[in-house]
């Protein structure tokens, strides 16, 4: 029986996955300097000719994944710029951190991928600007959502835009340690990761 179109569909996402997949680990592990197009084949399963039927060159790949990793920050970013209180907001991202590290590695790879666009050396990538303009929006947005779950008396007191920096700094920190540690990585409970935000007692 020759395939359907729909199989033939089916194959092809599947094939992409793969190759996703694929990039991710090397790009992680290895770094976008040290793979090849060779490496993701080999790790993918695949012929390097069938990965070029897909992905022309492993920038374009790269350039997907960071696609994903942008798509995930724009959300968060539109979660915390809407009405429901600062600390439910806060809490409900927290919890999905939480989820996503302990459970899985798409996280943690994908906020490492994001500072390799920084990091990896040779021209600079043009997903930087994006990458850069997406985040300070979204560093703005968590500042004001500090801001807002402090005069509600929610939140600590401090200076919003220094809490906001050091959150970051401390998933994109675990993020590292997760791929370092791998099965000796323990993730901070939600309770830890917003103990400097939200007051006690609640």
């Amino acid at each position: 029986m020759p395939r359907t179109k729909d199989q033939y569909e089916e194959m092809r996402n599947a094939t992409r996955q793969k190759i996703q997949s694929a990039g991710m680990q090397l790009f992680v592990q290895k770094g976008f300097g040290s793979t090849n197009v060779q490496d993701i084949a080999d790790v993918a399963g695949i012929s390097i000719g069938l990965l070029y039927r897909h992905y022309k060159t492993k920038e374009s790949l790269f350039n997907e994944l960071v696609e994903f990793a942008l798509d995930g920050l724009k959300k968060i970013t539109q979660m915390f710029e809407g009405t429901d209180s600062p600390r439910k907001l806060m809490a409900q991202f927290v919890d999905e951190i939480y989820d996503d590290m302990q459970n899985g590695e798409e996280l943690a790879n994908l906020l490492i991928l994001m500072s390799q666009l920084f990091f990896s050396g040779g021209a600079a990538n043009p997903k930087q600007v994006e990458v850069l303009e997406i985040n300070d929006r979204l560093l703005r947005a968590t500042t004001a959502l500090i801001k807002k779950g402090q005069e509600s008396g929610d939140f600590r007191s401090g200076d919003a835009h220094q809490m906001a920096v050091l959150f970051y700094s401390a998933l994109q920190g675990l993020a590292e340690m997760k791929v370092i540690l791998k099965n000796n990585f323990v993730m901070p409970s939600p309770l830890v990761l917003t103990s400097f935000l939200f007051m006690e007692g609640d």
